[in-house]
């Protein structure tokens, strides 16, 4: 059975912050954010493992900078990698799981906002 994607519904914490007015997770593919703003993002999974906040994965991002030769953890699971699920963390941001089972990256609007390809209003292409 196909997996359906996921509607996540946010509420707006404050002006001054970025927000999402939508998010749709696409477990195959990726996160697609409309933001309050009218602006749009879509971060592919790969994208979004890449730059996952959490604390291991930012020193490894430190660790390939220093020694780009630095063997890479495996992924430890077959197939492409995916997303399995998303939870919203209070008002500000999403945990994305994954395939490959990482779950403790905690995304908030303004890093989703930042790591997203080609800046902060980054489309998808249809």
């Amino acid at each position: 059975m196909a997996d359906r994607p996921t509607d996540i519904s946010v509420t707006h914490p404050s002006a001054s912050e970025p927000s999402p007015a939508s998010l749709h997770l696409d477990r195959e593919r990726g996160l697609e954010i409309e933001w309050a703003d009218g602006t749009s993002s879509f971060l592919p999974i790969e994208h979004l493992r890449r730059h996952s906040p959490s604390a291991d994965a930012r020193e490894l991002r430190a660790e390939l900078e220093s020694n780009p030769l630095a063997v890479l953890p495996g992924g430890g699971t077959e197939g492409p990698l995916r997303a399995t699920g998303a939870e919203l963390v209070g008002n500000y941001a999403i945990r994305i799981l994954f395939s490959d089972g990482h779950s403790t990256g905690i995304y908030s609007w303004a890093y989703l906002r930042r790591i997203a390809p080609d800046g902060e209003d980054a489309t998808r292409d249809a």
